[in-house]
């Protein structure tokens, strides 16, 4: 199986509907958002939306360095898995060595994590050969973040690489950032 991976800046839910009606199983695709509201009780529901396929399996969990996250799919339970390991002095875990495990480059890994601690959608999909090229199809059409951007976009605050010690961002930060990347995406 090899892994297609989208960031977006809204829900994704399209992608993910899309992604099943495409006869990908829920159980090779995972999604990962920011809980907003989470931590103050909103309820998973009102982060969710869906009903049906892998949307009704979202739960809530905490994932360090991104903080509290509505998530669902195999992708999750590695993260979850690999940050107990790394809690209990195991290798470097958390969503970066559940991304890289699955194939995904360690720079574009980094980024991913820290567009979820920043309010976007990770969408993944572990996909068997012949639907490789349908799954990318899906991906592209749905207009993810252009990873080499949004790398140039927070390198210009001198970030660099995803790290699991920051503080989780608050409600308004994450609006804030929502604000600017729509700002950004129309310059």
């Amino acid at each position: 199986m090899r892994t297609v991976t989208g960031l977006y800046d809204n829900y994704a839910r399209t992608v993910v509907d899309a992604l099943e009606d495409a006869g990908i199983s829920s159980d090779d695709i995972s999604i990962i958002r920011r809980g907003e509201g989470a931590a103050t009780g909103a309820g998973i529901g009102a982060v969710a939306g869906g009903t049906g396929g892998l949307l009704a399996g979202l739960g809530l969990l905490a994932i360090p360095g991104v903080g509290p996250v509505v998530a669902a799919g195999w992708l999750v339970s590695t993260a979850a898995g690999a940050a107990a390991g790394a809690l209990a002095g195991g290798a470097a875990g958390g969503i970066i060595g559940s991304l890289t495990s699955a194939g995904v480059d360690e720079d574009t890994a980094h980024v991913y994590a820290e567009g979820v601690r920043r309010g976007s959608t990770l969408v993944s999909a572990r996909i068997e050969d012949d639907k490789l090229d349908l799954a990318r199809t899906i991906i592209n059409q749905n207009t993810p973040v252009d990873v080499d951007s949004r790398r140039a976009m927070y390198g210009e605050e001198g970030w660099e690489r995803f790290d699991e010690g920051n503080p989780d961002l608050t409600e308004e930060e994450l609006a804030r950032e929502r604000d600017r990347l729509r700002d950004y995406r129309q310059l």
